[in-house]
C-alpha cells in the first residue's frame, strides 16, 4: 500500500458497495463485540487477515489505495471459499455470506465506522505513524487500533495518537487462514479492557492468542529471524550450499521450510528490517543483519515476489525454483568415485549404534557390531532384533525382511573381528578421549583402504583423525536420533580426508536410502550451529521474563512450524547434552551471543536434565 489518502468522499473501484458500512449500535468500545474490522493494506498478509475475519463473520472493510491491490484481494477471497466449499469445509451460503462482508476502498475515511482497525502497510516506521496519526483522526474515539508490525515498536506508535490505551500489536502469521498463532501485543500503555477484547476476538477466529510485550521480533520471530541470519552467514562463509543448509534443517529438525527457503518467502528486505530493530534493541552480534541479506535486499533480489533471492523463481511471486546453472569449473571437475563398500562394522552399544546397524542391515550389508565386551556386543544385537520385530509389528517391514535383516548382523567377540570391513562407524560415548583411543585401536585392526568414520555431533573429527596414522580415511558421519527413521547425515570431511572418502559415505548414505548434506569440520555442522543458539535464545526470553515456557512452546510451534517446542526439545534432547554442545559452540566461535544462558547452567546445576530425570523446564512423572 502507497501512503494513505484521505479525500471528501470514499468510492469503491473494487466493490459495488460505494460507502462505508454504518456503525453498529453498541459497538468499539473495547468490552464489546468487535463487529466491524478495517484492514488497511491489502497486500499478502492484509488480504489473509480480511478473509479471516469475514469468514468468521465480522463485516470487513478492505482499505488500500492501490486498486488493483483491492481487485486482487477481492479475488483472492472468492478463489479462497470456492476452494473451501469445493472441499466441503463450507457451504455456498456460508461462502456468499463472506464474500457479501467483505468491501473495499481506497482511503483511510472508511474506516470510520469500524470497531477494530488493524494495518498491515508497509514495515517502514514513517509509513506506519502515517497510516496511525490518520486513522486516530478519522476513526471513531472508541475504536481499537491495532498494528500488524513484528519489528517495529508499538509503543511509539501508540504515543503518536491521542488514544494509546486503545493501540496494540496483533500479530499475525502467513498465510493467515492456516496458522493458528497470534501474538497479542499490549505495551505500557494499552489498557487490560483493549488486550482482553482484541484476545476474545483471536480466539473467536479459531485462533490461539499469545500475550507479548513490546519487543523487537515478540516471541516466534524474536527467535526465528537469529536463526535465520545464522543460517544465511553460513552461506556466505561458503561453508555448505544453500540446498545442503536447508535439506539439514528440514530432515534434521523436522522443519517445514529450510531457512534460506523460508527468508525467500518472508522477504529477504522485511527480513533485514526485523533484524536491524532487534539488533537496535539487543546489541547482540546474532541480529546483526548478515552481509548478504544487505546485498540481496540492495539488489532488489528480495525472494519469491521479486522473482529471486537465495533462489531463482519462475516469476515474481512464484514458489517454482529454478534450478542454477552449474558453474564451469564444476561442471568441468572429474567426477571422484567412492570405495566399494560390501561389509560394515558399528562400533558401541548404545541407541545410536544399534540404530545405525538396523540401517545398514536392512540396506542389505552385513554389519559386525563390536562393543566393549562381548556380552555388550550381544546385548546390542539382540536390541536391533528387537527394533526389527517392532518394525514389523507396525508394518514397517514384512516378516522376511526381518529375518534377512537380523541375519545380517552379527556380534563380535573383539574390535579384532571389525578387520575385514569396508567401512567402520564409530558410536561410543561423546567424549574426545574416548574416541581416540578407539580410533587408535581401529587404525591397528582395520585392514588398509577401510573407511573410518565418526558420528561425533560435537567434537573435532580432525583431532579423532590425528589419532590414527591414516587421517585421510577418516571423516565425520552424523546420524541423528533415532538413526532408522531420521533421512539426514551430516557427512563431515577435515583438511585431511580424502576425496575418494566423501564420496564413498555419499554412495553409501544412497544406498541407506539416507540424504547426505556437506559440511566442514566446525563445531556443530550445520543443524547443532543453527539448532542450539536458537534453543539458547529461547532460554534467554524465559530467564528475562519475556513469556512463559508455555507461550514460547506454543508461539514456535503455532506460528513457526517446529514440531516441538524449544523447551520440550531441550528436555528430551537433555540439558546437559544441551549445555556442552552450546560450550562446544561458544568455546570455538567465541561469539559472546553463544555463551550458553545462565539458568539452563543452573538447571544442569541441580540435576534437573530433562525428561530423563523427571525435570527439566517441565516436570515428568517418573516411570
Amino acid at each position: 500500500m502507497s501512503r494513505p489518502s484521505a479525500p471528501e468522499s470514499p468510492e469503491s473501484p473494487a466493490s459495488p458497495a460505494l460507502t462505508a458500512p454504518a456503525a453498529q449500535p453498541g459497538a468499539g468500545s473495547p468490552a464489546a463485540p468487535l463487529s466491524v474490522v478495517a484492514v488497511v493494506g491489502l497486500g499478502t498478509m492484509g488480504t489473509g487477515i480480511a478473509e479471516v475475519m469475514a469468514r468468521a463473520g465480522h463485516e470487513v472493510v478492505g482499505i488500500d489505495t492501490d486498486p488493483g491491490a483491492a481487485r486482487r484481494a477481492v479475488t483472492a477471497l472468492e478463489r479462497s471459499t470456492a476452494r473451501a466449499v469445493e472441499r466441503g469445509r463450507c457451504t455456498a451460503d456460508e461462502r456468499a455470506d463472506a464474500l457479501a462482508r467483505f468491501r473495499t476502498f481506497p482511503d483511510l475515511r472508511a474506516s470510520a465506522a469500524a470497531d477494530l482497525v488493524v494495518e498491515v502497510v508497509d514495515e517502514r516506521y514513517d509509513i506506519k505513524r502515517e497510516v496511525i496519526t490518520a486513522l486516530d483522526r478519522l476513526a471513531k474515539p472508541e475504536a481499537i487500533l491495532a498494528t500488524g508490525t513484528n519489528a517495529l515498536s508499538v509503543t511509539r506508535l501508540a504515543a503518536e495518537t491521542g488514544r494509546p490505551d486503545r493501540v496494540l500489536g496483533l500479530h499475525f502469521f502467513a498465510p493467515a487462514p492456516a496458522m493458528k498463532l497470534v501474538e497479542v501485543v499490549s505495551t505500557v500503555l494499552t489498557s487490560p479492557q483493549t488486550t482482553e477484547a482484541v484476545t476474545a476476538l483471536v480466539r473467536s477466529l479459531g485462533k490461539e492468542p499469545v500475550p507479548v510485550g513490546d519487543r523487537p521480533g515478540f516471541i516466534a520471530d524474536g527467535l526465528l529471524f537469529g536463526y535465520l541470519n545464522q543460517a544465511a552467514a553460513m552461506f556466505e562463509a561458503r561453508y555448505a550450499t544453500r540446498e545442503d543448509i536447508d535439506a539439514a534443517m528440514r530432515l534434521g529438525c523436522g522443519l517445514p521450510m529450510g531457512p534460506l527457503a523460508l527468508l525467500d518467502l518472508i522477504g529477504i528486505d522485511t527480513a533485514t528490517t526485523v533484524l536491524d530493530a532487534m539488533y537496535e534493541a539487543t546489541r547482540d552480534r546474532l541480529h546483526s543483519p548478515a552481509p548478504v541479506l544487505r546485498q540481496l535486499a540492495a539488489a532488489g533480489l528480495h525472494g519469491r515476489k521479486s522473482g529471486r533471492g537465495f533462489y531463482r523463481y519462475e516469476a515474481p511471486g512464484s514458489s517454482a525454483v529454478v534450478p542454477e546453472p552449474r558453474a564451469p569449473e564444476g561442471a568441468a571437475a572429474p567426477a571422484v568415485r567412492g570405495r566399494e563398500v560390501r561389509t560394515v562394522g558399528v562400533a558401541g552399544s548404545g541407541t545410536m549404534a544399534t540404530g545405525i546397524a538396523e540401517v545398514f542391515a536392512k540396506a542389505g550389508f552385513p554389519v559386525r557390531l563390536a562393543a566393549r565386551s562381548p556380552e555388550k556386543a550381544e546385548r546390542a544385537v539382540a536390541r536391533v532384533a528387537a527394533a526389527l520385530d517392532r518394525a514389523v509389528t507396525r508394518g514397517r517391514l514384512d516378516a522376511g525382511q526381518r529375518d534377512a535383516a537380523v541375519a545380517l548382523v552379527t556380534p563380535a567377540v573383539s574390535y579384532d573381528d571389525l578387520a575385514e570391513a569396508d567401512l567402520v562407524v564409530e558410536a561410543v560415548a561423546e567424549d574426545l578421549f574416548v574416541k581416540q583411543e578407539l580410533f587408535r585401536t581401529l587404525d591397528k585392526v582395520c585392514r588398509p583402504g577401510a573407511v573410518l568414520a565418526t558420528t561425533t555431533s560435537s567434537l573435532p573429527v580432525v583431532a579423532i583423525a590425528r589419532a590414527t596414522g591414516r587421517p585421510q580415511d577418516v571423516a565425520g558421519m552424523h546420524f541423528f536420533n533415532p538413526a532408522p527413521a531420521m533421512k539426514l547425515v551430516e557427512v563431515v570431511s577435515t583438511v585431511l580426508t580424502g576425496d575418494d572418502v566423501r564420496a564413498t559415505l555419499h554412495e553409501v548414505c544412497a544406498k541407506v536410502r539416507k540424504h547426505p548434506v556437506d559440511c566442514g569440520d566446525r563445531a556443530g555442522f550445520v543443524v547443532n550451529a543453527l539448532l542450539f543458539p536458537y534453543l539458547n535464545n529461547a532460554v534467554k526470553m524465559l530467564q528475562d521474563h519475556y513469556a512463559s515456557v508455555e507461550a514460547i512452546d506454543a508461539a514456535m510451534k503455532l506460528g513457526g512450524g517446529y514440531p516441538m517446542g524449544p523447551f520440550e526439545l531441550l528436555d528430551v534432547v537433555g540439558l546437559d547434552v544441551s549445555l556442552a554442545i552450546e560450550q562446544v559452540l561458544h568455546d570455538e566461535f567465541r561469539d559472546p551471543g553463544l555463551a550458553p544462558a545462565p539458568l539452563l547452567e543452573h538447571l544442569v546445576s541441580a540435576g534437573c536434565l530433562g525428561r530423563k530425570t523427571g525435570r527439566g523446564f517441565r516436570e515428568y512423572a517418573r516411570r
